[in-house]
């Protein structure tokens, strides 16, 4: 049964504009030079440039229609011109012609930003140009075109045959049975590159051998020990290799040698979409003056934005109307002042983005000091988020979206925000330090050791114990795994 009543609630809610300053506070460089030039096309009323005193909508051309000394009786004025307006023309009139905008030719001090595009043909159309080349009848071609079109990015088949059988019966009425499916999958198999149309990574590498056509013993012992010891290899279980197949240490080296030369994923290196290097762009520059550190935006951080002047004139001169008749005309007058309000909340969001950035930053430098005038990692000071966080009275969640995407450069390297928070343990000496600083030393505890023996978790633990650091061995492990760093096992090498 519904019931009315009446009830108080207290909530808390951000506006708008705080939820666009959250927003645009955790974007990168980069991305919040897309974010810029989004509003700049779906916002007509902001432009790029410094704002100058004389935009102002107070300062009316001589020569303007909709204001001035010399147009004597601005309300009649107004009036007179009120039904003949238009704002669409006013805009377009407004504008800069597109062909002055446009060069033909350049000179030599120009700068070229076009943005090259790779030419050429995919990695599908390359498989399917060298099928045209295989005797194959039209049944078979359409078959074998098919098994290509379910090869991944990697190069490898992953679908089991008997759903490719089915899906040839019944989406293109194509009949076939296991065994010519297979008889055609080796014929895609000897397309290029070698390992492509393999089913697993075992297949793959036999396939790249079988191409070597076994030449020398050691590609022959290597293609043994693919068949025989696959999952062993995988696991650098070289020992039991050795036991198994009887091999002395020196053929096994020889044999794993050939093995690394292999390519596991053959369609990498054909892929359609080749993944482009990432190149990281700071938001902070730190420079060491002689201990003094001096900090900077980036300068794409702080782009120059204005309000249109065009739209603040129309805005004064509706403003200064007595009248407003039409429902047209009240349309434009608020499409004008939303366009003029919004244009104003981004560029205050940006100013309060970079006052956030630098505030944060500048506490960072001075809780961090001795790190940053150094460079040296047993420096960094234990901190967290909160320590930053009540330093610059902000909230915690503000500190992290600034800390979690942004990157400052400085003499010894270019550096994550992020990677210089870090926990704190305690030493023997009862000292607080960082967990960065053990991190460091199982690093170089890992670059130095022997492969052939590769130093294990409660060896790294003994280690640091003995440093002074009483760490447990599955502390260990856990550090570890955050470096990327994989087990002893998988470390070893012959």
């Amino acid at each position: 049964m519904l019931k009315q009543g009446l009830h108080q609630k207290l909530l808390q809610k951000l506006s708008p504009q705080q939820i666009q300053l959250m927003k645009l506070l955790q974007v990168p460089t980069v991305a919040l030079e897309q974010r810029i030039k989004e509003e700049l096309e779906i916002n007509p009323a902001l432009e790029e440039g410094a704002e100058r005193d004389e935009d102002s909508p107070e300062e009316v051309a001589p020569d303007d229609p909709f204001g001035g000394e010399n147009d004597g009786d601005e309300e009649a004025h107004a009036e007179q011109n009120r039904e003949d307006f238009n704002l669409d023309a006013y805009i377009d009139d407004d504008e800069t012609p597109a062909y002055k905008l446009v060069a033909n030719n350049y000179s030599p001090d120009d700068e070229r930003k076009e943005i090259p595009f790779a030419g050429g043909q995919g990695f599908q159309e390359q498989l399917l140009s060298q099928l045209g080349l295989r005797n194959l009848n039209e049944h078979e071609y359409q078959i074998a075109e098919y098994l290509i079109g379910n090869i991944d990015e990697d190069g490898y088949l992953r679908r089991d045959m008997l759903s490719i059988e089915d899906d040839l019966a019944f989406s293109m009425n194509i009949q076939t049975n296991q065994e010519e499916l297979l008889r055609l999958l080796k014929e895609v198999q000897e397309l290029d590159p070698p390992g492509i149309g393999a089913r697993d990574l075992q297949e793959c590498l036999l396939i790249q051998l079988r191409r070597k056509e076994y030449q020398t013993v050691e590609l022959k012992t290597a293609a043994w020990i693919l068949r025989e010891c696959i999952d062993e290899i995988s696991k650098k279980h070289y020992d039991k290799i050795s036991k198994k197949l009887e091999l002395s240490d020196q053929e096994l080296k020889d044999a794993i040698k050939e093995i690394l030369k292999l390519n596991p994923k053959p369609g990498n290196s054909q892929s359609d979409s080749p993944k482009s290097t990432q190149h990281i762009i700071p938001d902070f520059i730190l420079n060491n003056n002689e201990g003094n550190l001096e900090l900077q935006l980036n300068s794409r951080n702080a782009p120059d934005l204005k309000i249109s002047r065009s739209y603040q004139e129309m805005l004064h001169h509706y403003s200064k109307t007595k009248k407003i008749t039409g429902k047209d005309q009240k349309e434009a007058i608020l499409f004008v002042k939303q366009k003029i309000d919004s244009a104003k909340w981004f560029i205050d969001a940006i100013k309060q983005r970079q006052q956030t950035l630098l505030l944060t930053m500048q506490a960072i430098l001075e809780y961090q000091y001795d790190y940053f005038v150094s460079g040296d990692d047993t420096k960094l000071r234990p901190m967290i988020l909160k320590d930053i966080a009540e330093k610059v009275m902000l909230d915690i969640s503000t500190i992290s979206r600034v800390a979690n995407s942004k990157y400052i450069q400085t003499s010894f390297g270019t550096f994550l925000l992020k990677s210089f928070f870090s926990e704190s343990l305690s030493n023997d000496a009862g000292e607080e330090v960082s967990t960065r600083e053990v991190k460091k030393i199982l690093e170089e505890c890992v670059a130095v050791e022997d492969k052939k023996r590769p130093v294990t978790d409660d060896k790294l633990a003994k280690v640091l114990k003995e440093r002074g650091y009483n760490i447990a061995r599955r502390t260990v492990a856990k550090y570890r795994e955050q470096l990327n760093i994989p087990v002893a096992r998988l470390r070893k090498e012959l």
